[in-house]
Order: C-alpha cells, then sequence, then structure tokens
C-alpha cells in the first residue's frame, strides 16, 4: 500500500470509538513536530538479543546494569514496548523494513528476508540514501549475506570471539538434551569476546565521524544463547542468593501449542539448581553486555556527542525466565512480547522519565524518520512515537500485536492497556486465551469465556481482527 509520505500507518488502532483519539494525536503530533524534527542529527542504535526488563532501571533489584540505568536517566523509558514476533528473524526484519510479519512473509529464522522483500527499503538504506554514514556492527539484522542488507551499509564489522573466550567453567544445563542450553564462565577480558570488540571499534567510529551524519547500529549478541562471559560477571551472582520464579499451583492449563518445542520437557526436569544456573548465567551476560554500553556511553561523554546524537537502545524481543516453565523466547506471554526501550532525543528528552503510552518495534522506522526529518512513501505499517518521546504522560496507541507460528498454525495476540487476548488458528479454532493484567501480570489465568467478560472478550476479538489494518488520520 502506498500512502502520502508525509503519512504513517496507525496500524494499532480499529475500532470507530477511538477516532477521537486519533484526531487528537494527529493535532498533537502536528503541533510538536517543528519542536521534534530536526535534520543532521546523528543515530546511534543499540540493539542487544534476547534482552528482556531485568533491568536495575525496569526496577530489577538484583541484576546488576549501571551502564543502561545512566542512559535511561539521559533519556525516555518506555514501560510498555512490544516486538511483533518474538524471534530473531521475524522481529528485526519487521522493525527494520516498519512492515509487520505477515507483510514481509518472515515468520522463522531461516528465510531471507531481502530475497521474499527485493524492492523494500530498509530503515538503514533510508538513512543511507539520504547521506548518512551508515555503519552495521555485530547482528542488526539476522545475520550476514542473505540475512543482511548490505547495499544499505557503508561499513559491516563482525567481529569473533579470541580463542581465550573458549576457556573457563561450561556445563550444559538439560545434560545435553537441548544443544543451545549451556553457559560458559570464560577465563578472558571483555574485549575477547566478540561484544567487547564491537563496543570498541563502536568507541572508534563514534571518533572517527563525529563531524559527519552518522547512524551506527550495534548490535550486541548476549544474553542470547549459548549464555557466555567472562566470569567476573559470573562471580557477581552468587546461586545461594537467586531465587526462582515460582508458578501459581493452581494456574490454568496451557495447551501444548503454546510452547510448539520439545524443549518444555526437558525444562520440567530443571531443579532448583538448573534454575539458578540459568539465571546466573543470563544475568551474568546482561552486566557483560551493560559494560560493553558503559564504554559507548563513556565516548559519547567524552566527546560531547548528545547534543547531536539520537540514541535508542532497545532488545529485539523479551524472554521468559522460568515463567510458565519456560526458559526463552517465542511465546505469546507478556515476558516474551514485551522489550526494554531507552530513546534519548537531543533538544527533547529531559532525562529520566518514562512512558506507559503503548508502542511497537514497528514504529521505529517512522520515528527515527520523523525525528530526523527524512521523508519516505513506503507505505509503512508502524506509527512515528516522536510525540510520545517530547511529552510522555499523553495518551498513546490503544493496542499492540504480536504473532508467532506453529508449523501451519498461527498464533495472533493483541494487548491494551489492561487486558492480552490471544487466538490459535483461524478464529481461535486451536484456543483462546485472556488475561487481565490488573490482576494477572504473569498471565497466569486465562479468563477465557468467563461468565461477565462476554463483552470484554468481544471486543477484543475485533481488536485483534481489524485493528492493524485500520488507515486512520495523517500524524504530520
Amino acid at each position: 500500500m502506498s500512502i502520502d509520505r508525509r503519512s504513517f500507518l496507525y496500524a494499532g488502532i480499529g475500532t470507530a470509538v477511538l477516532a477521537n483519539s486519533n484526531r487528537a494525536l494527529a493535532a498533537a503530533s502536528r503541533k510538536a513536530q517543528t519542536r521534534i524534527v530536526q535534520n543532521g542529527r546523528n543515530v546511534l542504535m543499540i540493539c542487544v538479543e534476547d534482552l528482556r526488563d531485568v533491568l536495575g532501571c525496569y526496577g530489577n533489584p538484583v541484576v546488576k546494569t549501571p551502564n543502561i540505568d545512566r542512559l535511561a536517566a539521559k533519556g525516555v523509558r518506555f514501560e510498555r514496548a512490544y516486538c511483533q514476533f518474538p524471534v530473531c528473524n521475524p522481529s528485526r526484519s519487521s522493525f527494520l523494513t516498519g512492515l509487520r510479519p505477515d507483510t514481509t512473509g518472515v515468520l522463522g529464522n531461516v528465510v531471507s528476508m531481502r530475497e521474499l522483500n527485493p524492492d523494500v527499503k530498509t530503515l538503514p538504506g533510508l538513512f543511507h540514501d539520504n547521506g548518512y554514514h551508515t555503519v552495521r556492527l555485530g547482528k542488526i539484522f539476522h545475520g550476514t549475506g542473505e540475512h543482511d542488507d548490505p547495499a544499505a551499509w557503508d561499513q559491516m564489522f563482525d567481529p569473533d570471539d579470541s580463542p581465550a573466550a573458549n576457556t573457563g567453567e561450561s556445563r550444559n544445563m538439560t545434560g545435553g538434551a537441548v544443544k543451545w542450553c549451556s553457559w560458559r564462565a570464560a577465563q578472558c577480558g571483555d574485549s575477547d569476546m566478540s561484544d567487547g570488540k564491537i563496543a570498541d571499534i563502536t568507541v572508534d567510529l563514534l571518533g572517527k565521524h563525529r563531524s559527519e551524519p552518522f547512524f551506527i547500529a550495534a548490535g550486541f549478541h548476549k544474553p542470547h544463547d549459548p549464555f557466555n562471559a567472562p566470569k567476573k560477571y559470573f562471580d557477581m551472582y552468587p546461586l545461594n542468593e537467586l531465587v526462582p520464579v515460582t508458578d501459581p499451583s493452581n494456574k490454568t492449563a496451557e495447551p501444548e501449542i503454546i510452547f510448539g518445542s520439545e524443549w518444555k520437557k526437558a525444562f520440567e526436569k530443571f531443579t532448583d539448581h538448573e534454575r539458578k544456573e540459568f539465571m546466573r548465567s543470563y544475568y551474568a551476560c546482561v552486566s557483560f553486555t551493560d559494560a560493553q554500553i558503559g564504554k559507548i556511553l563513556d565516548r559519547l561523554d567524552r566527546d560531547n556527542l548528545w547534543d547531536n546524537t539520537i540514541v535508542l537502545f532497545l532488545g529485539d524481543h523479551g524472554y521468559n525466565l522460568g515463567e510458565h516453565g519456560w526458559w526463552n523466547k517465542n511465546v505469546l506471554y507478556e515476558h516474551s512480547a514485551r522489550v526494554p526501550m531507552i530513546a534519548h532525543v537531543p533538544g527533547v528528552t529531559k532525562g529520566g522519565g518514562s512512558t506507559r503510552g503503548i508502542v511497537e518495534l514497528v514504529d521505529l522506522y517512522p520515528t527515527l524518520a520523523h525525528l530526523c526529518g527524512l521523508e519516505h512513501d513506503f507505505g509503512l505499517e508502524g506509527i512515528s512515537f516522536a510525540p510520545l518521546i517530547a511529552e510522555p504522560a499523553r495518551e498513546w496507541k490503544e493496542a499492540a500485536f504480536t504473532q508467532v507460528q506453529r508449523g501451519d498454525t498461527a498464533g495472533r495476540s493483541v494487548r491494551n492497556k489492561r487486558w492480552r487476548y490471544t487466538e490459535w488458528g483461524d478464529d481461535g479454532r486451536r484456543g483462546k486465551e485472556l488475561y487481565d493484567h490488573n490482576n494477572d501480570p504473569s498471565e497466569y489465568f486465562n479468563l477465557i469465556d468467563t461468565p461477565g467478560l462476554e463483552d470484554v472478550q468481544k471486543s477484543m476479538k475485533e481488536l485483534l481482527k481489524n485493528g492493524r489494518n485500520k488507515l486512520v488520520e495523517t500524524m504530520v
């Protein structure tokens, strides 16, 4: 679909009752545009793989993330940001094209975004075409080659681990049943690991290119499995101080299709020791990546780049750490669909703020284009949330949409301020779920067909069915 280049597809609201809200959003965006848009801003995008909101700035009292926390102190923290597909390739293909997974056709990790979408203009491609020096470090698209968009980048860096990164104590927590489920407390320094090298190169590039417009995307691999990090980060989390999640004994039974993997059987065999090991190794990797981000923030401080650089930090999707007995992603529960995200925009963010406005990762493309004054007419399926960055307390999107795939069966979920509604298969023929976040934030009690909630179920079903496909008023 092609729309006027000043328009954005508002793909989260699909009901007539929201018409007044849409008009208010449009008016606010027009009013704020002069203050928000600024040509020539640099962009530094920091994308962390498999990162959920176990961060100090998100209220986690255990995980040590002082550098991400100080970035949050300079920007706006998003409390309700959602991915469109909680798996690496579909999620990244979506937010780097501004299109939803059903549009890109990328519903798994083995397919190529570029092969399925040969003519799409990606987010870095837009900046490249507008004279920005574009650089990719590590994992931004799902990988290199056919998974990447080489024409969009002026430079690409994919450093490998040094041999020292493969030393030190290690263990597979499933006895080898799940190959990826392992950790290593490496006897090495930070810069012996690929993520450490990515940070070092990013620091160098920020110095070299600070006098020209740049779009630098630094993609960190950890805390993605295998959970390998220098030993000093493991030492930060003694096993006897960690407390695994305990699911309520009276939770609603979960159909097998929710997980769609034999891994669940291996996770069910975990003892408390394995649960604590998994938490420790994941937390260690988070703190390791936090330290690498700290190097980059130090360079921004040293060269005073905060005044002309947008810094966007995000996880590509969430992750379950034992909730529902699941230790991975690719489920339609809140912890897998929700992502941490922080934005610093010079001249706009006041620092230390947060917003509960609902945003989606598919919104990133139009937002960065909006903030940098770059025009486009690519029929994007997201909406610029630049006005929300400027006014974090304002009303915003009604809902966010996330999906997964189980063979030929699609799972589709919609989340608004209070409810999550999910259908498996056409019209929910393989299952439906309804969760009340006011009373059940971890989604243990499925209220589908509960007496008294018929109207809620009906409205959420309508939102899921039609909410993504409504073109409403232009935002600018």
